[in-house]
C-alpha cells in the first residue's frame, strides 16, 4: 500500500510491506514469515519534482526459524529500496558517493543541496571515504612518477600503463617503499620511470627481473637543459646570430647594451661583486666563507661564482616585437607609391592578414609624414634558453627566422656547433628507435670538454640499459605524467586541506568512474 503527502517542504511517501511473504534472514538466509513486529524505517530519496523526498516505509521484524541461527529476530530488507543501517535508498546512495568524488566535501554538499539534498561537508567525505576502492590487479607495464604533494614534500603515483588507470599513491619517494609494494604485487615486466636513482633502486630490490624503461621525455628534458647551460656559458657568442650589418651602420644592439649596462650604477656594481667573489673563490674557499666576509647572501656568492663575466648576472630589458615588423617593407612601399593614407594602409595589411590594430599602423607611418624613416624592428641576440631552443628544435619544424641566424651562430662558437651536432645524433636515435650508437654517442659526450655534457654522460651511462630500452620500445612515462595533472587538479579542487587517504581514494575512484561513463556512453542504443 503507497500513499503520498505533499508539502510544502517536503514529499512524504508512506508504504509498507505485504504481510504473510517470506523474507530472508540476514543473518542465515533461512526464509521465514514469522512476524514478530512492526517498525516504521524514514528513507531519503532522490529529489522529486525540485522537492526532497522520504519514505516512510513500514516493515516487519519476523523471528528466524533456523534453530542453529544466533540471531532471534531480523528486519526484512526491501530489494533495491533498502540497506541494513541505511537511512537513504540505494539510488540516493550513489548519487551521494558519486558527488562525493567529484567535488569532495564542501563543494559536494553545496552541489547535493542544489539537488535537494542536505548533507553536510563531513557527511559527504565520511560516505567517500566509506566507498570501497576497485580490486587492484597487478599490472603487466607499470608507470613510476613522483609528484610535488606540498611544499617540500613529495609524493609517488603509480599508473597501469596498459589500462591506463592509477593504482596507488603515497607520500613519499624513497626506494623502499616501492620495493616493498612491488615484493607484494609480483608480475610487474614492464617499470617505465624518470631518470630517478631512488626509483631505479626501489625497482632493482623490489622486482630485479623488471625490465626497467627511462622516459624519452626526461632524456630529451635532460639533455635539453645541458644545451641551456653550454648557451649560458657561451652568451658571448649569441650577438653572433644577429644579420651582419655594415660599417657605417650603427652598433648592434648587443653591445650597445652591453656598453650601457657597463656605464651604469648596477653594471659598476655586477662588475665589483664579481671581482671579489672570484678573487676570495678562487683560492679554494668556501661559498659560505666568502659570504660571510663579503656580507653577501650564499645564494648571491654561488651566483656570481658560477658565471664566467660579470655580464652574465645583468638583467636585459625585455624586447617586444611588435606584429606589425614583417609588414614594415610593404608600408614602406606603398608609402613611396604615394598611399598617405593609414587607414587603406591598415584595410591593406589586414588582408594581407596583419591582426593589428589601426592605431598600431597610425603610429608607425608618424615618422614618414615628418620625412624620418619608418622605426626599424629592434634587433636582440637571442636568449640562451632561446639559442637551445634552436638547437633542439628539429630541423623541418624551423621557422626562417631560425634557419637564418642559427648557421651563422653556430659557424661563429664550435662548441655550439659541436652540441647541435651531438643533440642531432641522439634525436635521430629517438626518431628510429636505435639504439645501437648509443654507446659511441656517451663516449663522444664525455670527449666533448664541456662540463654539462660529461656530467651526462656520466648519468646516462649509469643508466645505459634503461635509457636504451627508453629508445627502442614503445614504453615511456606519458600516461603517468597525464595522471599526475589529474592529481594535481584534484588537490587544487580540496584546496590543500587533504590528506593523502582521501586524495588517494579521491584520484582512484574519479578514473573508474570516469571510465565507467565513458563506457556507457559508446554502448550504441538497442
Amino acid at each position: 500500500m503507497v500513499s503520498a503527502d505533499v508539502s510544502d517542504a517536503v514529499v512524504a511517501v508512506r508504504a509498507r510491506t505485504r504481510s504473510g511473504v517470506p523474507a530472508g534472514c540476514t543473518g542465515c538466509g533461512h526464509l521465514s514469515a514469522w512476524c514478530h513486529s512492526r517498525y516504521l524505517r524514514h528513507l531519503a530519496d532522490v529529489a522529486l519534482g525540485g522537492r526532497p523526498l522520504r519514505i516512510d516505509l513500514s516493515v516487519r521484524r519476523l523471528y528466524c526459524e533456523n534453530p542453529v541461527c544466533p540471531k532471534v529476530t531480523f528486519a526484512e530488507q526491501v530489494p533495491g529500496l533498502t540497506v541494513r543501517y541505511q537511512r537513504r535508498t540505494p539510488q540516493l546512495q550513489r548519487l551521494v558517493e558519486a558527488v562525493g568524488v567529484v567535488l569532495a566535501g564542501r563543494g559536494g554538499a553545496r552541489m547535493l543541496r542544489i539537488l535537494n539534498v542536505r548533507l553536510s561537508r563531513c557527511t559527504v567525505l565520511s560516505q567517500l571515504m566509506r566507498v570501497p576502492l576497485p580490486p587492484l590487479e597487478t599490472p603487466r607495464v607499470l608507470g613510476v612518477d613522483d609528484f610535488a604533494l606540498y611544499s617540500d614534500t613529495y609524493g609517488t603515483l603509480l599508473v597501469d600503463a596498459t589500462t591506463r588507470l592509477p593504482l596507488t599513491l603515497w607520500e613519499g619517494r624513497d626506494a623502499e617503499q616501492l620495493s616493498h609494494w612491488l615484493r607484494e604485487h609480483p608480475g610487474v615486466e614492464v617499470v617505465c620511470r624518470d631518470g630517478s636513482l631512488t626509483y631505479r633502486q626501489g625497482i632493482l630490490a623490489g622486482a630485479p627481473d623488471a625490465v626497467q624503461v627511462s622516459d624519452r621525455f626526461h632524456l630529451w628534458q635532460g639533455l635539453s637543459r645541458r644545451v641551456q647551460d653550454i648557451a649560458s656559458a657561451h652568451r658571448g657568442c649569441l650577438p653572433a646570430a644577429l644579420p651582419p650589418v655594415d660599417e657605417t651602420s650603427p652598433a648592434p644592439v648587443g653591445e650597445a647594451t652591453e656598453n650601457t649596462a657597463a656605464d651604469s650604477r648596477a653594471g659598476r656594481h655586477a662588475r665589483r661583486l664579481f671581482e671579489a667573489v672570484h678573487a676570495l673563490s678562487g683560492t679554494g674557499r668556501s661559498h659560505r666563507s666568502v659570504a660571510r666576509e663579503l656580507g653577501l647572501d650564499r645564494r648571491t656568492v654561488r651566483k656570481y661564482a658560477r658565471v664566467r663575466t660579470w655580464q652574465e648576472v645583468m638583467r636585459r630589458p625585455s624586447r617586444r616585437p611588435s606584429a606589425l615588423d614583417p609588414y614594415l617593407d610593404y608600408l614602406q612601399q606603398r608609402w613611396d607609391e604615394g598611399q598617405h593614407s593609414a587607414k587603406i594602409l591598415h584595410e591593406e595589411l589586414q588582408a594581407k592578414g596583419y591582426p593589428g590594430h589601426y592605431q598600431r599602423v597610425k603610429m608607425a607611418v608618424a615618422p614618414l609624414r615628418r620625412g624620418l624613416p619608418l622605426d626599424e624592428p629592434r634587433q636582440r641576440a637571442p636568449s640562451p634558453r632561446e639559442a637551445a631552443r634552436w638547437i633542439t628544435t628539429h630541423p623541418a619544424r624551423r621557422n626562417p627566422h631560425i634557419n637564418d641566424r642559427l648557421p651563422r651562430l653556430l659557424q661563429h662558437c664550435p662548441e655550439l656547433r659541436h652540441t647541435h651536432d651531438l643533440v642531432r645524433r641522439f634525436a635521430n636515435m629517438l626518431d628510429n628507435h636505435d639504439a645501437t650508437a648509443l654507446p659511441g654517442w656517451l663516449d663522444d659526450l664525455t670527449d666533448s670538454g664541456l662540463p654539462p655534457l660529461t656530467g651526462l654522460a656520466g648519468a646516462l651511462r649509469e643508466d645505459r640499459q634503461a635509457v636504451a630500452q627508453g629508445i627502442t620500445t614503445p614504453y615511456n612515462s606519458g600516461i603517468s605524467e597525464g595522471r599526475i595533472t589529474d592529481v594535481k587538479l584534484q588537490k587544487r579542487l580540496m584546496a590543500g586541506r587533504a590528506g593523502v587517504p582521501l586524495l588517494r581514494h579521491r584520484v582512484i575512484l574519479i578514473a573508474h568512474l570516469r571510465r565507467r561513463y565513458a563506457d556507457q556512453s559508446t554502448v550504441p542504443p538497442r
